[in-house]
C-alpha cells in the first residue's frame, strides 16, 4: 500500500509593529486605536516604574527575592486589554504585573507577595484573578478547571493563564493542555518566550523548533507572536478570546520575548548570558518601540514622556508607601484565608496555636484557655 500523508501543519508568525515602531497598517486595521496604544504605553511605563523600585527595595533588604517584568511588558498589557474585565479570568505566573493592575488589582498587593506577606494573595473580591504562581506549570490546571466551569455554568468568560517556555517541558502543562483540548473548555494559553528557562536556553531545554508547535497535539489553534509587539499580542489575544467564546475551545499563543534582566534578584543572568544578545534584545524593548511609533505620529513628546515619568514615580512611591505602612499580620491569619469554611481541627490549632496532640485538645495539662490574650501577642 502507498505511503500516505495524515497530517500537515504550519506555524505562523505575527509582527504588526517592528522595533523601529513601523506598523504594518493592513495588519494593524481594526486592533487598537492611537488613545489604546497611548493608554498602553502609560502602563507599561507605570509597571516598569514599579519594575525597578522593586528591585531597589530587594537589593535595600526590604522586599524578597523579585522577579523583573522589564522587557516582556506588551505581553501583559496587550492581552489584558483584549480579554474582558470582570467577566474573563486571568491566571498568572510572575511576570504579567500589568495585566493584573489593568483587571484591578491595586498594585501594593504585588509588592506584599514578594514582601512574604499572605495578604498579597488575598485578591480582593469581585476581580477575576488567581494569586502569582511561583512553582512552574501547575497553575495552568488551576485555569482549566476555571475555564471548564464557566463552560459547564454557560458563562461567556475566558480564562487566560501566562507562563514562560520552560514551562511547556513540566508535566502539568502536558496535563492541562490534554484535558482543555479534549473537553473544548474556554482557555487561552499564553506562552511568554523569553528564550531562558532560568539559565537553560531554550534550545537545550526543549527540541521542538517552536514553543508553538506543541499545542498541534492537542488539537487546538496555535500561532506565534512578537510578544514585544502590542499590536499582535492584542490581536492574537482577541481572536483567541473570541473563538474560545464563540465555542471555539482552547488556543495557545506562543510570544517571543526576552527579559532584560535576571531571571530574579537571585539570580546573575551575566554569568550565562552573552551581554551581545542582551544589548540585542534592548533595541527591541517594548517601551521603545511603542513610543517611537507614537512619535512617528506626533502624539508623544518629550514634554509629554518627563510628565508620564513624574506620574509613574509619585504612583509607585505611593504604591512602596501602602505596602510598607499596612500594619502587621497576625499568625492566625495563614489559616483565615484558605477555606471559605474552616475544618474544626484547624479552627483548634488557630485558636491555641498549638500543631501537637496539646493544641488538638486544650483541655490536655491546663490548656483549659487555649493560648492567652499575653502570649498572643507574640505569636
Amino acid at each position: 500500500m502507498p505511503i500516505r500523508t495524515v497530517y500537515k501543519a504550519q506555524i505562523d508568525h505575527l509582527q504588526i509593529l517592528d522595533e523601529n515602531g513601523k506598523l504594518d497598517d493592513k495588519l494593524a486595521k481594526d486592533t487598537l486605536t492611537d488613545d489604546q496604544v497611548i493608554y498602553l504605553y502609560e502602563q507599561m511605563t507605570i509597571g516598569r516604574s514599579l519594575d525597578e523600585i522593586a528591585f531597589k527595595l530587594q537589593r535595600s533588604g526590604r522586599m524578597g527575592t523579585f522577579p523583573q517584568n522589564k522587557g516582556q511588558e506588551a505581553n501583559a498589557v496587550g492581552a489584558a486589554l483584549a480579554l474582558e474585565k470582570g467577566v474573563d479570568w486571568i491566571v498568572p505566573c510572575y511576570r504579567e504585573n500589568a495585566a493584573l493592575f489593568m483587571h484591578g488589582l491595586p498594585m501594593h498587593y504585588v509588592l506584599l507577595h514578594w514582601m512574604g506577606d499572605e495578604r498579597g494573595n488575598q485578591i480582593p473580591e469581585g476581580l477575576n484573578i488567581t494569586p502569582l504562581s511561583i512553582p512552574i506549570g501547575t497553575h495552568m490546571l488551576h485555569a482549566v478547571g476555571i475555564a471548564w466551569a464557566m463552560k459547564l455554568r454557560k458563562e461567556r468568560g475566558v480564562a487566560c493563564t501566562f507562563f514562560g517556555d520552560g514551562a511547556t517541558s513540566e508535566g502539568d502543562f502536558h496535563g492541562a493542555m490534554n484535558f482543555a483540548g479534549v473537553q473544548q473548555v474556554p482557555c487561552i494559553f499564553y506562552c511568554q518566550n523569553n528564550q531562558w528557562a532560568i539559565s537553560v536556553p531554550r534550545e537545550t531545554q526543549t527540541a521542538s523548533e517552536t514553543i508553538a508547535q506543541k499545542a498541534l497535539g492537542y488539537g487546538m489553534p496555535t500561532m506565534q507572536v512578537d510578544g514585544n509587539d502590542i499590536f499582535a499580542v492584542f490581536k492574537a489575544t482577541r481572536e483567541a478570546s473570541e473563538r474560545a467564546r464563540n465555542g471555539g475551545g482552547p488556543s495557545f499563543i506562543e510570544a517571543i520575548t526576552y527579559r532584560l534582566g535576571d531571571h530574579t534578584t537571585a539570580d546573575d543572568a551575566k554569568r550565562y548570558r552573552d551581554a551581545a544578545e542582551v544589548d540585542a534584545w534592548k533595541l527591541k524593548d517594548p517601551l521603545i518601540r511603542t513610543r517611537k511609533f507614537l512619535e512617528r505620529k506626533d502624539l508623544w513628546s518629550d514634554k509629554k514622556q518627563a510628565e508620564l515619568d513624574e506620574r509613574a514615580k509619585k504612583i509607585t512611591a505611593e504604591v512602596v508607601k501602602t505596602a510598607e505602612g499596612i500594619e502587621r499580620p497576625h499568625a492566625r491569619d495563614m489559616f483565615n484565608h484558605v477555606f471559605a469554611e474552616i475544618p474544626a481541627e484547624l479552627k483548634r490549632q488557630r485558636d491555641t496555636m498549638r500543631t501537637s496532640s496539646l493544641g488538638q485538645n486544650p483541655a490536655q495539662v491546663g490548656l483549659k484557655g487555649g493560648v492567652s490574650e499575653a502570649a498572643e501577642e507574640h505569636v
